[in-house]
């Protein structure tokens, strides 16, 4: 409506500026007139519509505006409650670690073992290694298998008669990014639910394979401890899944099977992707 009144007032305006300096009051009445008469209605007529039409693009471009905010907003929220609960898992899988390494000190040291001093200088340096990378969102396999060397070595110390093992690992998937504990997770679980509950002991493999673009972790025993339920040994693989979901979403897959004659294989796929990327 602004547009409609203003369009005769500006046709006015221009008729005058257009007038030649120094022309009678009436020059040219009739022509002038025909023109400001074409150009109040076509003013009036299409004047409008190009302003509804600008108003239109605007409330569209402030829309798209306003759900781009929205969505890169909600993309923030996500990440930050995807990196919240990863540091949740995180903190429930270390106490759980560490629990566990200084229960079997203390099984040493109640025992009057002369390998107990041995085994704890040894602990204690494994932790001012391991403890600085448990608040890290992502950690290499590399560092994952010096962690995992470490604490089978602890290990052997406490049963050398009953522990055996062996880690075969391909050079190009060192670099590559995983959860902190992953690897580290599995070998703890062969260790707590096959080795520890069998009195033979028995003996764990570690397979590291970078396969193209994916990373392949097999980690098997020989133990004769339980075997898998639902897809799982308890809440430290489960806890794992999340971990590896809130990393990798649906891209990585954990699978947990009997073997025979004894023993569980628990195998770990997820993208190769190199700790810088």
């Amino acid at each position: 409506m602004s547009v409609a009144l203003a369009m005769p007032i500006s046709s006015a305006a221009i008729l005058w500026l257009s007038t030649p300096p120094g022309a009678p009051p009436f020059y040219d009445v009739p022509a002038r007139m025909n023109g400001f008469t074409h150009l109040s209605i076509l003013g009036v007529l299409v004047a409008p519509w190009a302003a509804l039409a600008a108003l239109v693009r605007q409330k569209d471009a402030l829309a798209r505006h306003q759900a781009l905010a929205f969505e890169l907003a909600r993309s923030e929220l996500e990440r930050q409650a995807s990196e919240a609960r990863l540091r949740l898992l995180q903190a429930q899988v270390a106490p759980h670690f560490l629990f566990n390494t200084l229960a079997n000190v203390q099984a040493l040291v109640d025992a009057g073992s002369p390998q107990a001093r041995v085994v704890l200088r040894s602990l204690i340096a494994y932790l001012r290694a391991a403890v600085p990378r448990l608040n890290e969102p992502a950690t290499t396999l590399g560092q994952e298998l010096d962690l995992v060397r470490a604490y089978l070595e602890l290990m052997h110390m406490r049963m050398p008669d009953r522990l055996t093992f062996a880690l075969q690992v391909d050079d190009a998937a060192r670099a590559l990014r995983c959860p902190p504990m992953t690897l580290l997770t599995l070998v703890e679980n062969a260790v707590r639910h096959g080795i520890d509950p069998s009195e033979e002991g028995g003996r764990i493999d570690i397979q590291v394979q970078r396969r193209g673009d994916r990373c392949v972790v097999r980690v098997s025993d020989t133990g004769g401890g339980p075997k898998p339920a639902n897809g799982g040994l308890g809440t430290g693989l489960a806890t794992l899944r999340e971990r590896l979901e809130l990393t990798f979403g649906g891209d990585a897959e954990l699978r947990v099977a009997a073997q025979r004659p004894s023993g569980v294989c628990a195998e770990l796929e997820f993208p190769a992707r190199e700790a810088g990327d």
